[in-house]
């Protein structure tokens, strides 16, 4: 019976876990807009009847999320087209300029940004390297992901060459911890970066099977 309960429960809890993602973000994305789609949808009458078991009011709203997620890929996929004309393209800069100046508005607008660009922008191999590093104590290991060098006057108050690597928690990695360690500390090993999630998620459970040649080499005086 355990391990029947243990395997339905390593099948189901990730759908959960996606499930509840997925309703999250598309809340968050409709919220702003739900009230005054609803309220033209009702005002069309267009949809008088429920569908199995959703009343007519609840099908409105599902379909007003739809149209609004729609509508804002639509508007997403329109503005990175407009940003490449060059009269516009100009336009925004001026403001993301403008937007730079501003106090406190500048931190996090300028914050988001290079997070931003980091992440799908940059061709840098950042987040792409698995790692094992000594946490919290020397003889016990967990897995992180190498961001990037460290910042150089990090480096330079520690007196020697620092590399960033985050070490995500389980069983929400997308919280952890930002350490900063010495190259001959990292121990570089054969696992994608999906594959290390996985191992994190699952709480250790699911066991990486495919490796991958590493890619970053740690320096050795």
């Amino acid at each position: 019976m355990k391990k029947h309960f243990v395997t339905g429960l390593v099948i189901l809890l990730p759908l959960v876990v996606t499930i509840a993602v997925a309703v999250f973000l598309v809340n968050f994305l409709t919220t702003p807009f739900i009230g005054i789609v609803t309220a033209i949808l009702s005002k069309l009458h267009l949809i008088n009847k429920g569908f199995l078991f959703l009343t007519p009011e609840q099908l409105v709203t599902y379909i007003a999320k739809v149209i609004i997620l729609l509508l804002l890929f639509l508007f997403t996929v329109g503005l990175g087209m407009v940003t490449r004309w060059f009269l516009v393209n100009t336009f925004f800069r001026m403001g993301d300029r403008i937007l730079h100046r501003i106090p406190i508005v500048n931190t996090v607008y300028k914050t988001t940004q290079d997070i931003i660009r980091t992440l799908f922008v940059s061709d840098k191999n950042s987040f792409k390297q698995v790692v094992m590093v000594p946490f919290p104590r020397a003889d016990v290991f967990v897995l992180g992901l190498i961001s990037r060098e460290s910042p150089p006057i990090c480096s330079k108050a520690a007196g020697q060459d620092l590399i960033s690597v985050l070490v995500p928690t389980t069983p929400n990695p997308t919280t952890g911890f930002l350490m900063m360690y010495k190259r001959e500390d990292l121990i570089v090993i054969d696992m994608k970066p999906e594959e290390a999630i996985k191992y994190i998620v699952s709480c250790g459970v699911i066991i990486p099977e495919r490796a991958e040649s590493p890619s970053f080499k740690p320096h050795h005086p």
